[in-house]
């Protein structure tokens, strides 16, 4: 066929299309739409889970090469006990037969009564359970992933591992239980879509509430007032793990729409990735601006902590929001990180990471600012604000009680010369760079 005879074919076909009839789509199956739902869980899932080598990588390129070793340490560890803690106990808790303000206590297992030998059987099941609670726990374990950054280089790892298990095991799972399990928040009307306070801003009070019970690093702040830096050992590691964490939130966000079994849900899941990348982005450029106005020079840590606070100011509410409102959101998210980092200087809050401005003031206006995007007036304020003290109250006292009762067990610091030396070798027995901290 001539290169003509092709032309004037595909342009016979294309009028066709244009003046025939096309058949009208078809609704999803309720089968199909089993299939996408859990695959949109596990493929976010996976993305999720990638956060935790996120997390790892800012966290150890943010502190002093001693505790290099003990930062991974502390991450892998905590990824596993969030793992095992979910499943034995902290599921159920957060989903199953909640009464307002608790589910049940008790193991969860898979239960999929919508398969059988004969195959689906449409009873209303929307996706494997599984690949639900695999969705949940990566959540979880980013909760716990805020404090390891906030306490780094002054705690053990005994002492942090047991206290992450009680987070993860219990105080995440009864907070979650009363919203997104269908506790009484969410009777009120507590919105909350990916986590700015359930997810967060519980991380952010657990870490600040053991900043505080644990104390500073050793030269931090010094008698007279003066703050000492303590810069990190490897800014290039922190911003990969900042990009790694960046790309992690469009399986945080995205997910969170819970299902991807009609056109309107991947519409939904395409807008919110938008607005998230569009956060994110209004984060970095809002504190490159401010660290150059306050300080006349460009502060990287800065630019990634403003970042990741922009993700987490639009994490409550990623999908109503037009791209513009969500640029608005982000960037007083990352102008509120620039802010909080000295005030917590000011009051003696050792956060090596940055972690309670972005997870836990950002967590705190990102939750109000659903109020901006999805609307509610003075009334939906009021129920976020009640939602963000009930969390936060819970949160402090028990996580509190966790950190003291623990630490008095067990200890919370290694005496003051492992302290000098770095946890690597006074905790693990290896150091993350010996080649430049020892003779060979």
């Amino acid at each position: 066929m001539s290169p003509l005879s092709k032309l004037f074919g595909l342009g016979g076909v294309a009028l066709a299309a244009t003046i025939l009839p096309l058949p009208a789509m078809a609704a999803t199956d309720p089968e199909t739409a089993f299939i996408l739902n859990s695959l949109s869980f596990l493929l976010h899932g996976f993305i999720v889970m990638l956060m935790a080598a996120g997390f790892c990588m800012l966290e150890v390129g943010l502190v002093r090469s001693k505790n290099a070793t003990a930062q991974c340490a502390k991450n892998i560890g905590l990824y596993s006990i969030s793992g095992l803690l979910y499943w034995l106990i902290g599921y159920n808790l957060m989903y199953a037969d909640v009464g307002g303000y608790i589910g049940s206590l008790s193991i969860w297992s898979p239960s999929d009564p919508s398969i059988t030998d004969a195959g689906y059987t449409g009873d209303g099941t929307d996706y494997a359970a599984s690949s639900d609670w695999f969705f949940q726990m990566v959540f979880v374990a980013a909760a716990a992933s805020i404090v390891s950054g906030a306490v780094a280089e002054r705690v053990k790892l005994t002492t942090f591992f047991v206290v992450i298990a009680v987070l993860v095991g219990i105080i995440y799972p009864i907070q979650g239980s009363w919203t997104w399990g269908g506790g009484w928040l969410s009777e009120m009307g507590f919105s909350d879509f990916a986590g700015s306070t359930i997810v967060h801003s519980v991380g952010g009070w657990a870490a600040l509430t053991g900043a505080i019970i644990i104390g500073a690093r050793k030269g931090k702040y010094s008698d007279d007032g003066s703050i000492r830096p303590m810069p990190g050992s490897n800014l290039p590691l922190a911003t990969l793990g900042t990009f790694i964490l960046w790309f992690g939130w469009f399986g945080f966000n995205g997910g969170s729409q819970l299902a991807m079994g009609t056109a309107a849900d991947v519409a939904a899941i395409a807008n919110i990735y938008v607005n998230t990348n569009i956060a994110a982005a209004a984060g970095v450029v809002v504190a490159i601006v401010a660290t150059l106005v306050m300080y006349g020079k460009i502060d990287l840590t800065m630019a990634l902590n403003g970042a990741l606070g922009g993700l987490v100011s639009i994490t409550a509410e990623p999908l109503a929001p037009t791209p513009g409102i969500a640029a608005m959101i982000g960037g007083i998210g990352g102008f509120l990180v620039v802010l909080s980092v000295p005030l917590l200087d000011k009051l003696k809050v050792d956060d090596v990471v940055g972690a309670i401005p972005v997870h836990l003031v950002c967590g705190i206006w990102g939750t109000l600012a659903v109020v901006i995007s999805a609307g509610g007036g003075m009334g939906q304020l009021m129920v976020q604000a009640t939602g963000i003290v009930a969390i936060g109250a819970f949160v402090v006292v028990t996580s509190g009680v966790a950190w003291y009762a623990i630490g008095t067990a067990m200890g919370l610091r290694p005496d003051e010369e492992a302290e000098y030396d770095g946890l690597d070798v006074a905790e693990c027995g290896l150091e993350g760079y010996p080649e430049f901290t020892r003779s060979s």
